[in-house]
């Protein structure tokens, strides 16, 4: 007896394309995690709590009150003192780093407030131009310190920086000399200075303003130093430790005074600021009396 083989129809369909930018890969745990999940948590994969970048705009809008924070110096920006030109010219990188940032340089400075305390604020962008420190960003820099002191409020200053801008030469070196003595007048003024190390904290801004906080706080897992790992292997032809640059390595050697999660910042920085018995109002210390 003879039977036929039955045949079946195969339909073959496609694939649906998953629009880009939905999704994310966590560097921790491998997993896949939606976009608007991480950004609604501060930019924070909720489940490992790995720290993407933030933008400096958002990430001051998670930290101050509501309506508190007031730009200033928003007009300061670099100009082309060296007329460096390598592949591309500098003010033309400068226009680029404009557009792809949505920035005027690689640092945003002002006034807030945190839980009603009176702050002054610098927060620094990676995204315009690796957030180097060049001439116009060390003057706004300064000027959020000097701010600090004039008006006998903090100063808070977070750093996301590769170093100091090589475009700029000698004139981006002279910052670090500008900010650090803007310090020393601000610790003799007696006004507190917090310093927040994000990822990558490095080069020239590591060896100033950066390490120079009353309070040093850093986010998990940043790197921090002032050359990379492989020029410092190079150069001291020695085995370095595993992590080295790392802001729980930097914590455990006392570099660092606590690591706190991004999620966590704006109650420990009034927490910090309140230990340090600063008024909410008036932002003056307080007397043994109040």
């Amino acid at each position: 007896m003879h039977f036929d083989k039955p045949t079946y129809l195969v339909r073959k369909t496609r694939k649906k394309d998953i629009p880009k930018g939905i999704y994310t890969k966590d560097p921790v745990s491998g997993e896949t995690v939606f976009n608007k999940e991480v950004e609604d948590n501060q930019m924070v994969v909720p489940k490992s709590g790995h720290h993407f970048p933030i933008g400096a705009r958002d990430r001051i809008a998670r930290l101050v009150d509501a309506g508190t924070f007031e730009e200033t110096d928003a007009l300061v920006k670099s100009s082309d003192p060296l007329k460096f030109v390598d592949s591309q010219a500098y003010p033309d990188r400068l226009k680029r780093y404009e557009k792809d940032s949505g920035l005027s340089e690689a640092v945003v400075c002002g006034t807030g407030k945190i839980q009603g305390l009176a702050v002054s604020l610098a927060v620094m962008d990676f995204r315009f131009c690796g957030g180097a420190m060049g001439a116009a960003a060390g003057e706004k820099i300064t000027r959020a310190i000097e701010r600090a002191a004039a008006q006998r409020i903090p100063c808070i200053i977070f750093s996301a920086s590769g170093g100091a801008r090589m475009q700029e030469g000698i004139y981006s070196l002279m910052q670090m000399a500008k900010t650090s003595a803007a310090l020393g007048r601000l610790a003799q003024a007696g006004v507190p200075f917090v310093s927040v190390l994000t990822h990558p904290t490095m080069g020239g801004v590591t060896a100033s303003f950066a390490t120079l906080g009353d309070i040093i706080l850093a986010e998990p897992g940043a790197l921090i130093g002032f050359a990379g790992a492989r020029v410092i292997k190079d150069t001291t032809k020695q085995t370095l430790p595993v992590g080295f640059q790392t802001a729980e390595f930097l914590l455990k050697h006392g570099l660092v005074d606590q690591i706190v999660s991004r999620l966590e910042m704006r109650d420990r920085l009034h927490e910090i600021l309140a230990a340090l018995h600063w008024r909410k109002k008036k932002g003056t210390p307080a007397t043994a009396s109040s």
